[in-house]
């Protein structure tokens, strides 16, 4: 059997053809491109309150919400710990302290009651993590960050095309984040977003992204540039290029496919692996979720062993993720109760998952698990 990997991203002929186009335009900053994938993912979102600003990754994207929501030295950002470390850094990087919450079991997103118990008068906002596309508690988060006087950065990286009470994800939060780096449900070979509320943010950020320059985007977004121009914010590298937003246009043309076929591989993976005393499947049906990755829970200390066992058998996996407070950089942040981090961050897997992924590479997998478990047992 061919080794499956965690992820691989689907790269067809239409991809392949936007990247060459884009090669042969010769405009290889922020252009033309970036404006058509900030309106296409306008339009998919389907926006109520919000415009789209993209960079060129999402820790890029967290950086600028937390500037924009005024967190800067001696501040504190309320996470689960229970994050990508992207998060953390780009905490540190605004001049905040990170504050570890726990999560909640059944979707792995921030448990509230924990967070609002961690606020302070440091606090300046709370980011609300979503997990494998599978969304937090959106609106117990926004009514938390509102009742507190505090900035609600929605982190939405896993969850592009997920939906929340009927609606894409996107319309709640101060600002939402989305990233399209290679193991995203959709990529741009790296990219990010950032929703906003207001024109003016979106001016700032869009000075913000480059350099702080105060060129229009409309000019940069027609592959040309002023060459005087003044400089009066702080501002980043984070703008980003058009060859990106080619790639990432494709992509989102197929959107809704990938979802599905996703969709479909999660809910084959519950069916299959459901029952199995050693394994804790995810505590959903995948109908309105957009699965960024699939998990399972191992129970009883055997993690390593399976993963070592698959690994024989031709089989990635991943872990996602490694609690914050476990990293030696931020050990000493403040910490509430993390039992239900601890506990998930000893026992989280991450399984194979792809866009159009074939029937036979879902029963493989499971197969192969079904095999190492049995073999464990016998042993």
């Amino acid at each position: 059997m061919e080794p499956i990997p965690v992820f691989k991203p689907y790269i067809g002929v239409d991809t392949a053809k936007a990247a060459v186009d884009a090669l042969d335009l010769g405009w290889l900053g922020m252009g033309s491109y970036v404006k058509e994938f900030e309106e296409s993912l306008q339009r998919i979102l389907d926006l109520k309150n919000g415009s789209v600003v993209a960079v060129n990754t999402a820790t890029s994207a967290l950086h600028l919400s937390l500037l924009a929501a005024g967190v800067g030295a001696g501040d504190e950002v309320i996470t689960p710990s229970f994050n990508n470390v992207a998060d953390f850094q780009a905490i540190h990087a605004a001049g905040g302290r990170p504050v570890f919450c726990d999560i909640r079991e059944d979707t792995l997103g921030i448990d509230v009651e924990k967070a609002e118990a961690l606020i302070s008068p440091k606090t300046k906002a709370i980011i609300g993590t979503d997990y494998a596309g599978v969304p937090c508690a959106i609106d117990e988060v926004a009514a938390l960050a509102k009742r507190q006087g505090i900035k609600f950065i929605h982190d939405a990286s896993h969850s592009l095309g997920s939906r929340y009470r009927g609606r894409p994800i996107g319309d709640v939060g101060d600002y939402v984040v989305f990233s399209f780096d290679p193991v995203k449900v959709i990529t741009c070979i790296d990219g990010g977003a950032v929703i906003v509320r207001s024109p003016d943010e979106v001016i700032r950020l869009q000075r913000s992204r480059l350099l702080g320059m105060d060129q229009a985007a409309s000019r940069m977004y027609t592959n040309n540039r002023a060459w005087t121009y003044d400089v009066a914010t702080e501002g980043f590298r984070y703008h980003m290029a058009n060859l990106h937003a080619a790639i990432g246009l494709t992509q989102l043309d197929r959107l809704n496919d990938f979802v599905q076929t996703r969709q479909w591989a999660c809910q084959e993976y519950n069916r299959l692996l459901k029952g199995n005393e050693w394994l804790t499947i995810p505590a959903t049906d995948w109908v309105d979720v957009a699965p960024m990755l699939y998990y399972v829970r191992v129970n009883g200390g055997r993690r390593d062993s399976l993963i070592s066992g698959l690994k024989d058998r031709g089989v990635a996996t991943g872990i996602h993720w490694i609690p914050g407070h476990r990293f030696s950089f931020f050990k000493n942040c403040r910490r509430g109760d993390l039992s239900v981090t601890d506990r998930v961050g000893d026992e989280i897997v991450t399984l194979p998952l792809h866009s159009y992924m074939a029937s036979e590479t879902v029963h493989a997998v499971v197969d192969a698990i079904d095999g190492e478990l049995r073999q464990r047992q016998a042993a």
